[in-house]
């Protein structure tokens, strides 16, 4: 038996954490970006201004989950999420490529994005 799936119906998912019963994770937001989060985790984030080994509280908690208990926020939970900066870096190489055909125009343009990679410590709900 066959099913089809349209494309629409795929859901993306590309921060997945490991959800047990017994485990507590946040869906926090980070310059204007969702991650979820949990603790010991490490995340790359875009750049930050912050030094190597500095902490940072993020209090924009849209959903979390604590040993199973659910809350999600309207439009945010009270709480906060620590973490410590590790480094800054830059990521891989992306290819911008622009052509107009039958023109003979083409520009090929590349960049590397900047981030911080943070590793969270704690979250208190």
């Amino acid at each position: 038996m066959f099913v089809y799936l349209h494309p629409a119906l795929y859901i993306a998912r590309p921060f997945f954490v490991q959800r047990q019963q017994n485990n507590m994770y946040a869906v926090v937001e980070i310059s204007g970006q969702q991650y979820a989060v949990a603790p010991k985790q490490t995340v790359k984030v875009p750049l930050m201004d912050k030094n190597v080994g500095d902490t940072v509280e993020f209090t924009n908690i849209l959903l979390a989950s604590d040993n199973g208990n659910v809350s999600v926020g309207a439009p945010f939970i009270k709480g906060s999420v620590k973490a410590t900066v590790v480094e800054h870096g830059k990521g891989e190489k992306v290819l911008v490529f622009h052509k107009k055909r039958r023109k003979g125009y083409q520009k090929l343009n590349g960049h590397r994005q900047l981030f911080t990679s943070i590793t969270i410590t704690d979250i208190k709900i």
